[in-house]
């Protein structure tokens, strides 16, 4: 297959822990000294203009750690990213918004690099049995992904080849990112902080685990068998290994495509539905959800029968444990039947809440939860008229509903109260952002409680046992 480089290519990141350690060491120190300028030369300023120059400062000084952290590439990027995702309960507003600027660079490694690699992981008579495309399909803070024909029949596939040196740096990169955020003095490391930070360390482990990853594809295949909603791709054991994963090539376009916009209403709702359900047979069915909302996981794939999603990566599954999966799908049980008491005695299992709060700030913690469930509620529930349209259904787009729910939770008693949940519920909520912002972009149209229903209430329904 072609060879010539499409991408700007380099023959090797920074994975040795002492070389990423000093060039981590050096920004926190620079970033720290810079912010520590800025605040003596804020000491005669008005508490308005203190306030703003320490945010702006702050932000400033945040830009630059990212920028320095895109430099090193592999696991600290990656890092990055999942701590913008995830972190906006731990970290200032300021450091958040400049990590979500951390994007995967398009730098890759050159094909004789990822070669080495092949040869190291499959050997060279596996490797032989394949003509794979020197050039790139994508680069990513991890790895990239290289198409591949199979000589032997022709088959399409696709092989995901983690970096060298990546999996190993992990720890050492994770405890470095920690004490650049404290030296550059933007974040206080406490106790929720270090679970938090241990949650992101359990993560990007599964992250690189490739034969972990290729268990799971083949579970969740398995499991949307006979489904003709989804495309799981079929897993190749003999050329993966906990660093290479090869699948079956999936054809499909991205959610936003052009072509997936201009689809017809009834197509987009058929993919929106299949989207939603699937979240709910996840969270309600096998306790397991994949918790990255990138939509780079999903692609669309556009038929004259039916439109199917595409269902790619498989390295963010988490499995969820009874005592924090139940309280959860009992909140949402009581949020479509409107008892209030239940959705509190739910966040109070799940430790968002404390019985000894005031009951007014109980009772409008529990009302912002219920309001999740705006779409997805009874017919008796009172939805602004502007979220539907003439036949009253839904209008994911439009209804601009998490929007509004963070706006009420900001002005209420709540933020006073409120504290950190509890880990595993960041990376579910997180979940759920990415399942509604995936219907908003199909900009659907239906009310979901006719899906709902089915997980709430299987035994009225068998439809839901799977």
């Amino acid at each position: 297959m072609a060879d010539k480089p499409k991408h700007r290519s380099v023959q090797r990141i920074k994975t040795g822990s002492f070389e990423r350690r000093l060039s981590l060491t050096r920004a926190g120190v620079m970033a720290g000294s810079r912010l520590a300028g800025n605040m003596a030369a804020n000491l005669f300023s008005s508490k308005d203009k203190k306030e703003q120059r320490k945010r702006d400062a702050l932000s400033r000084q945040a830009h630059y750690l990212v920028e320095e952290l895109g430099h090193l590439k592999g696991s600290v990027v990656k890092i990055g990213q999942v701590m913008a995702l995830y972190g906006e309960h731990f970290l200032p507003v300021e450091v958040t918004e400049a990590l979500h600027t951390l994007e995967d660079r398009t730098t890759a490694l050159e094909w004789p690099v990822m070669r080495q690699v092949l040869v190291r992981e499959l050997g060279e008579s596996h490797l032989a049995e394949l003509d794979i495309d020197h050039e790139p399909l994508g680069a990513a803070s991890l790895g990239q992904v290289h198409k591949a024909v199979r000589k032997s029949d022709g088959r399409v596939l696709c092989m995901k080849i983690q970096y060298p040196g990546v999996a190993d740096a992990i720890d050492s990169d994770i405890n470095a990112v920690a004490t650049l955020l404290k030296m550059a003095r933007m974040v206080s490391l406490g106790r929720d902080f270090d679970d938090w930070l241990d949650e992101v360390r359990t993560m990007m482990h599964r992250e690189v685990d490739y034969q972990l990853e290729l268990e799971t594809t083949r579970r969740f295949g398995e499991m949307l068998k006979g489904d003709d909603r989804y495309v799981v791709p079929e897993v190749f054991p003999e050329y993966s290994t906990g660093h290479v994963i090869t699948t079956s090539y999936e054809e499909g376009v991205g959610v936003g495509d052009a072509t997936v916009v201009a689809l017809p209403l009834e197509r987009r709702n058929h993919l929106a539905k299949a989207a939603l359900e699937l979240f709910l047979r996840e969270l309600f069915v096998w306790s397991e959800l994949q918790t990255d909302p990138n939509f780079g996981n999903y692609r669309i794939r556009l038929g004259e029968d039916k439109d199917r999603i595409v269902l790619l990566d498989f390295g963010a599954v988490q499995k969820y444990p009874p005592e924090f999966i139940e309280p959860v799908c009992q909140m949402i049980k009581a949020s479509y039947e409107q008892d209030l008491d239940s959705v509190i005695e739910g966040a109070i299992r799940l430790r968002f809440m404390r019985r000894e709060w005031p009951d007014y700030v109980l009772k409008e913690f529990g009302e912002v939860c219920m309001a999740v469930l705006e779409p997805l509620g009874p017919e008796s529930l009172h939805v602004p008229s502007n979220s539907l349209n003439d036949k009253a259904e839904y209008c994911w787009k439009r209804s601009d509903l998490p929007t509004r729910i963070a706006k009420r939770a900001t002005r209420s008693a709540i933020s006073r109260y409120f504290q950190i949940p509890p880990k595993e519920f960041v990376f579910l909520n997180r979940k759920l952002v990415g399942v509604y912002t995936f219907l908003s972009v199909l900009d659907a149209e239906f009310n979901g409680r006719e899906i709902l229903t089915q997980y709430l209430y299987p035994d009225d329904n068998g439809s839901a046992k799977q």
